[in-house]
């Protein structure tokens, strides 16, 4: 019993934990928090709101363009009505070599200033709290997602003031120095040698290019890692940067926008495809290189994507199937055992497969231009979802509700969980599937380098991460001294089983908490009706195996199982299309009036969360993307009247248009008069000949 206490204490030690605020505003590694540029603000006026970040010592977040990892922080914005939040004003990011990688980011305290206006019909006397959700992500040796939710109170007054504070001072300085259009014309051209952009204007004149350097937005435009190299001229500079996968192909890009960093200062370009012109290049004159990063090499890379694969079986989001893995090969504990060996190379056999086929699908989607990353499979929510599930009916198994076979090493899933060689090679892939997103130690730079290279030598460093990864569960099933040490297979196997299962219900917890923070509460809300849905899966399946050893008939019960588990995962893995979805403006009387003087057509939505009628119109109308097309087509502005809560100017309109509740459409023509009122329930037709008929009038 005292390996089995060991073996639990271990497993609670392992399991994944949360990063928690240590107080308002603050979380492990950024302390955040929002201040304004005035004191108070008047009806109508624009203040900036910016959100504050004191990062750790050693630790980063993240540009609008992270570079070769990490992701922008970003701000939910959740305000009264009638109150409008622009774009955040990024600050010049700096350069973070990362080994081989270069990612764009700030350290130590960075300012994020975003506009925030107010309603003209605000009132003086009142005070409005505005409350963000901020997302982000925090890095040094190793990366950790941190959300807050913040809030700030300001009183309305009659007329702007001029106050601001120490803070007003900050976040105004903050804007003054942001990168900022300077009458830069920007050119760009791909040449064998790279691609050429050549930037000239007065600003350029007479500015010291050493040190000079572009921060792309879009992260396919260049090779981050690549030096830039520069080369001086009487209007302005030319960079010859590495080309990324916007240009793969015989491709170029029909913009590139960015920031060009030079003499001190930083500007805002877009440029265009074009020929550089001659005065901004030096004719000849040696070019001044940058910066960049360290070759490792094929060797030191596959050793350190080795080392990586052997540490990566401690982390965290791996552990639970390794554990199992492990029970399975206590099962032939007491002596040396052939079947440990089959199993032990089955396992690695899967693990080293799935780590290359998940390379070789890396390799193909970044050649076709995409920009994605290591552990590329967890960004898809379909996919975290379909695991979430998975990591479930195995806790549902292991608990006893259904059997899958009697061997433990198959909890993996229904291929896992067959017996012999075959369930241990499933077994190992399932463990690579979990343990790709998690970066040990070493991974990161040999990974980042093997993304860089050929095909064949990326290829190799994954194989190495892969060996890395299987070797220690090869060699203890080749082990007999290991294996004679293990515990006798006894009855003690079947509380050690169930005791399996609260890990893998940890794990399922995880990527839920990983599915909302990609897809947001709808998604999640979707994926908990689904593990409804597999339990009842489950059930239905271990009455059906019952009735089978009882001599009954469990066909139809079986069946049941099968289909109610099937249109679980069907519903969480068909793609979620959100390319349809219309972005609102928050509905006010005088922002309508102010869009209608404009002679643009207007659709005011009158909604409410809790309405029914609403939320499937939404869904079916509104968010597809025939709708979408006439609205841009037509400049159609949308304008959504939230009555979730108690708003009576909302309630008095419905009344103006003999209503008592919600849903109501309006939709406003470019020539005046009162608004058309559209049928309760929406077809993507009649929203689209509405919108139609209202730029006609």
């Amino acid at each position: 019993m005292r390996f089995l206490a060991g073996v639990l204490l271990a497993l609670a030690m392992a399991l994944p934990t949360t990063t928690l605020a240590q107080g308002p505003g603050t979380t492990h590694h950024v302390a955040a928090s929002l201040v304004a540029s005035k004191d108070a603000v008047a009806p109508g006026e624009t203040v900036y709101v910016a959100l504050r970040q004191k990062i750790e010592a050693h630790w980063h977040t993240y540009w609008r363009n992270s570079g070769d990892s990490g992701e922008p922080t970003r701000i939910k914005w959740d305000l009264p009505a009638g109150w409008r939040a622009g774009d955040i004003v990024w600050p010049a990011p700096k350069k973070i070599p990362v080994g081989p990688l270069m990612n764009y980011g700030y350290e130590d305290e960075v300012l994020l200033p975003v506009p925030v206006t107010a309603p003209a019909g605000a009132k003086p006397g009142d005070k409005v709290t505005l409350k963000a959700q901020v997302s982000l992500l925090v890095c040094a040796e190793v990366c950790v997602p941190e959300d807050d939710a913040l809030s700030l109170t300001l009183p309305v007054v009659a007329t702007p003031t001029a106050g601001g504070g120490a803070a007003g001072a900050e976040v105004m300085a903050a804007v003054a120095a942001s990168p900022k259009p300077a009458g830069l014309n920007a050119v760009y051209q791909a040449r064998p040698g790279g691609v050429a952009l050549a930037i000239t204007g007065p600003a350029l004149k007479g500015s010291d290019a050493a040190g000079a350097y572009f921060f792309p937005f879009e992260s396919t435009a260049i090779d981050h890692a690549k030096p830039q190299a520069i080369e001086r001229g009487p209007d302005g500079l030319t960079l010859t940067l590495a080309p990324g996968y916007g240009f793969q192909g015989g491709r170029t890009p029909a913009g590139m926008g960015g920031v060009l960093e030079a003499g001190g200062k930083a500007y805002e370009v877009a440029a265009v495809p074009g020929v550089p012109p001659a005065g901004a290049s030096g004719l000849g004159a040696p070019a001044a290189r940058g910066a960049g990063g360290a070759d490792l090499g094929l060797a030191a890379a596959a050793l350190f994507a080795f080392l990586g694969g052997l540490i990566l079986n401690l982390m965290p989001c791996v552990f639970p199937i390794l554990a199992m893995k492990a029970a399975s090969l206590a099962g032939h504990g007491g002596a040396e055992n052939a079947a440990a060996r089959r199993q032990g190379l089955a396992f690695g056999g899967g693990a080293v497969l799935t780590f290359l086929a998940l390379a070789g699908a890396l390799i193909a989607l970044k050649a076709a231009g995409s920009a994605i990353g290591w552990g590329f499979q967890l960004q898809s929510p379909p996919v975290v979802a379909v695991l979430a599930l998975l990591m479930l009916a195995v806790a549902l198994n292991l608990s006893g509700l259904f059997e899958v076979g009697t061997s433990l090493q198959g909890a993996g899933s229904g291929l896992a969980g067959r017996g012999g060689a075959l369930g241990a090679f499933f077994t190992g892939a399932l463990a690579v599937v979990v343990a790709a997103p998690c970066t040990a130690p070493f991974m990161g730079p040999a990974l980042g380098w093997a993304l860089t290279q050929t095909p064949v030598a990326a290829l190799a460093v994954f194989l190495a991460l892969g060996l890395g990864f299987a070797a220690p569960f090869v060699l203890v099933a080749y082990a007999p001294g290991v294996l004679s040490r293990l515990p006798r297979p006894g009855a003690w196997m079947e509380i050690f089983r169930k005791a399996l299962a609260f890990p893998m219900y940890g794990a399922a917890a995880w990527l839920a908490w990983v599915l909302s923070q990609q897809a947001g509460p709808e998604a999640l809300a979707q994926l908990f009706a689904a593990a409804v849905a597999i339990g009842l899966a489950a059930w239905l399946a271990g009455l059906a195996q019952r009735r089978a050893a009882q001599g009954g008939r469990p066909l139809v019960l079986g069946a049941a199982a099968g289909v109610v588990a099937a249109l679980a995962v069907t519903a969480v893995a068909w793609p979620q299309d959100k390319a349809g979805e219309l972005k609102p403006e928050p509905y006010s009387p005088e922002r309508l009036a102010a869009l209608r003087t404009e002679g643009r057509p207007v659709f005011v939505n009158y909604t409410a969360a809790w309405c029914v009628s609403c939320q499937v119109n939404d869904k079916v109308a509104l968010s597809t993307h025939q709708v979408a097309e006439a609205f841009a087509r037509h400049k159609v502005a949308y304008l959504k009247a939230d009555w979730t809560k108690r708003d009576g100017a909302i309630a008095a309109e419905l009344a103006s248009h003999g209503r008592a509740g919600v849903p109501l459409y309006l939709v406003y023509g470019t020539g005046g008069g009162d608004g058309a009122i559209l049928p309760s329930i929406l077809t993507p037709d009649i929203v689209v000949k509405a919108v139609e008929a209202a730029d006609a009038h």
